[in-house]
């Protein structure tokens, strides 16, 4: 409720016969707040965007623990004060970037299956570089064998990329071009594998060029005779 000021009057001199009343200034409810500009939320995401991109070079470059606050603060041109607004904690923000990957892999998987993910990575192509995703995904199953809550907070976006890897064999088994003698989960649960066996390849620094056509061969191995 506004509390209202009582009303003062003016005379205008002992011989006068008018008189002003002047009435208090009552600000409405809310007149401030709709008087500061608002920070637009296309401003909020292109913000966020901005500090995950120059988050992700510094993991990439330094790893989680040699990611210090500071150097966050150095590769985003942000105070802590700033980034921190928009993630709760280091590990947060991490963990976006993690999640972020995720999601394009999925969308992928779902498009073209996760050989194709593995023939990206393999050859340095898709968004993010080659070098950087593969940094995160390193860190993130370092952390799963070491960190029981990070594992439990991962657990999602790990059941978003097995759905989608399941529903693109799924599609592709009704089309008659993945095999049906094997069930959907022992083909998903194999092309994860591989999946990890790539990323190992790569972490320890092995030519990439090796890994195209064993991919060739795996994609063989679960696409129904004669289909290309």
């Amino acid at each position: 409720m506004t509390r209202s000021e009582p009303s003062a009057t003016l005379h205008a001199g002992p011989d006068s016969r008018s008189s002003v009343t002047i009435k208090p200034y009552v600000r409405s409810p809310g007149s401030y707040a709709a008087g500061v500009p608002r920070v637009s939320q296309d401003h909020l995401d292109a913000r966020r965007r901005q500090i995950l991109d120059a988050a992700r070079s510094c993991f990439a470059r330094y790893g989680y623990e040699g990611a210090t606050v500071r150097r966050l603060e150095d590769a985003t041109g942000m105070s802590r004060g700033a980034i921190f607004h928009h993630f709760a904690d280091k590990e947060s923000l991490f963990l976006a970037l993690a999640q972020q990957d995720a999601r394009r892999m999925a969308d992928v998987v779902a498009e073209e299956g996760l050989v194709q993910v593995m023939r990206d990575v393999a050859r340095g192509q898709g968004a993010p570089g080659p070098a950087e995703w593969l940094s995160t995904r390193l860190e993130v199953t370092r952390r799963l064998r070491t960190d029981p809550e990070f594992r439990q907070r991962w657990a999602q976006q790990s059941a978003e990329l097995t759905a989608a890897t399941r529903a693109r064999l799924a599609r592709q088994q009704q089309a008659g071009k993945v095999r049906d003698d094997i069930a959907l989960e022992v083909l998903g649960g194999y092309l994860e594998l591989v999946l990890e066996g790539v990323l190992a390849h790569l972490a320890t620094g092995l030519p990439a060029d090796d890994l195209l056509p064993v991919l060739d061969l795996v994609e063989s191995t679960v696409r129904r005779d004669g289909q290309e």
